[in-house]
């Protein structure tokens, strides 16, 4: 698939927290998990990274996207974005890891996987449209990073993404590229 969203400015995308369901491998799509210890505890340590001052937050209205949120940028107030939320499992959601089905096919009761990629892309456009001139930072979810991956031209397969790691997408002249930001990483430029 080619890249759909704009190539115009840089976004960073954030997995939540580690949560009661990822911690048990359950499929937890619409599922309000809770953050574990260990979650939160990732969440506050993203307070020490060295963000820009301009940043503009946005975060999925599910509870650990908002808790991990708040945890990792106290005193900002994030802007919730509705397209950011996870994708809807339909009879899956609550069920072991190892009984999801393929990304592309649409569980019963639950949301078709091009229907996700329409929405997180609409998310990330208003991000990018509302932020001004500071770095839009997304706080969400795994099958939202996994989306990120498509729309910018890459692929949603392979491992999920970590949780409280925060992936910058950035615009180059060949497209897009996507990059694991790390403790030690200072290059927060819009």
């Amino acid at each position: 698939m080619r890249a759909v969203i704009d190539p115009r400015r840089p976004f960073v995308l954030i997995r939540h927290g580690q949560t009661d369901a990822n911690r048990d491998g359950l499929i937890a799509g619409r599922i309000e998990a809770q953050l574990t210890e260990a979650g939160r505890a990732a969440a506050r340590a993203l307070a020490g990274r060295p963000w820009p001052a301009a940043i503009a937050l946005f975060i999925s209205p599910q509870a650990r996207a908002r808790e991990t949120a708040l945890l990792a940028f106290p005193g900002r107030m994030p802007v919730i974005l509705g397209g950011l939320r996870e994708r809807d499992w339909g009879q899956f959601e609550g069920r072991p890891i190892h009984e999801m089905p393929a990304r592309e096919a649409t569980p019963e009761g639950g949301e078709p996987w091009p229907a996700m990629l329409a929405r997180v892309g609409g998310a990330i456009r208003a991000a990018q449209d509302r932020a001004g001139a500071a770095l839009p930072v997304l706080v969400a979810h795994s099958g939202v990073i996994r989306a990120a991956r498509q729309l910018t031209g890459g692929s949603a397969h392979g491992p999920s993404p970590a949780n409280t790691t925060p992936h910058l997408f950035r615009p180059t002249a060949a497209g897009w590229c996507e990059e694991i930001l790390t403790e030690k990483d200072r290059i927060w430029t819009a």
